[in-house]
């Protein structure tokens, strides 16, 4: 997948067509700005942003029109004093197809309630990696945080289908955060913005410290769920192999975001995975799951007894 396949001994070279990378819904909600703002702005920030994510190029990779993944961005907007400054809450959710069926498993699933950022219809939307705050930092904050979660989506989408796959992706994420926007109100870059931001967790995907949480997304999705199909039970094994991996990082990091960030969205998956599973191993993930996924705990003691 997403390479180039040469057929040597026939003399021939099939190149996949370039597509790029994404297929991004945006939609954008402004129920809550004042009534005075023509909504018509909001349309045209949500054409925009669609535009902005679907047609650059994130990669070097060749993709194909199937490979390219889904993910939605959602931004609910308030209005800042400031009639061109808005404060959103975005939701990115991402999933990752599972080889030889029709399902999606969930690879993002994040709520992000720190974004402000300045814009005026029909602006230009841009992203300079080489200059990520631009002139404005206000005007270039929305499009900095939108290519942060992008490379984050590309780095675990990379990781999921081969080992430390995304490490580049998740280095450009880091240099985003470094280079982040700066200014009033501006927040969610920085280690003192909160113990679950993005600074967090670039963090936790450049530290050496955390290959295990690397190893485990390839265990689980590639391992795991890409072999549930030809073998439930050895695809459900190396589950449960990630879940240990993840359990022996979270002895020494118990508040690490990554693995919070980990475990977002994916609780009914994990559910019905072990619901019929042989009782040792159903007994087995509700007992790493209850500590690793603590908000659900109780799901998975109930679901899983």
């Amino acid at each position: 997948m997403r390479r180039i396949v040469c057929l040597v001994g026939a003399c021939m070279c099939i190149q996949y067509a370039l597509a790029q990378e994404l297929n991004a819904k945006v939609s954008v909600v402004a129920a809550q700005v004042s009534s005075s703002v023509d909504k018509k702005v909001f349309q045209t920030l949500q054409t925009t942003l669609t535009n902005f994510l679907n047609n650059r190029k994130w990669t070097k990779d060749p993709y194909q029109q199937q490979e390219k993944i889904t993910c939605n961005f959602l931004l609910n907007l308030t209005q800042d004093a400031d009639p061109n400054v808005y404060k959103a809450m975005l939701t990115i959710q991402a999933g990752r197809p599972v080889y030889n069926s029709n399902y999606i498993s969930p690879l993002v699933n994040f709520q992000d309630n720190d974004v402000t950022f300045k814009y005026v219809e029909f602006q230009q939307i841009d992203f300079n990696e080489s200059n990520i705050s631009g002139s404005d930092p206000q005007a270039s904050n929305l499009t900095a945080v939108l290519a942060y979660y992008v490379y984050l989506i590309l780095g675990l989408d990379y990781d999921s289908f081969s080992p430390r796959g995304g490490d580049q992706y998740f280095k450009s994420a880091q240099n985003i955060v470094v280079n982040a926007p700066d200014g009033r109100n501006i927040t969610g870059w920085k280690a003192f913005d909160g113990q679950r931001n993005r600074y967090w967790l670039a963090e936790n995907f450049t530290n050496s410290k955390y290959t295990l949480l690397h190893d485990a997304y390839y265990t689980y999705y590639h391992l795991g769920l890409d072999k549930m199909y030809e073998d439930e039970n050895e695809g459900r094994q190396q589950v449960l192999n990630s879940l240990n991996a993840l359990n022996t990082l979270s002895t020494d990091n118990r508040n690490l975001m990554g693995l919070y960030f980990f475990f977002l969205g994916k609780s009914d998956e994990l559910i019905k995975m072990f619901k019929k599973a042989p009782p040792q191993d159903r007994v087995k993930a509700s007992e790493l799951l209850q500590r690793l996924d603590i908000s659900k705990a109780g799901d998975y003691k109930q679901e899983l007894k």
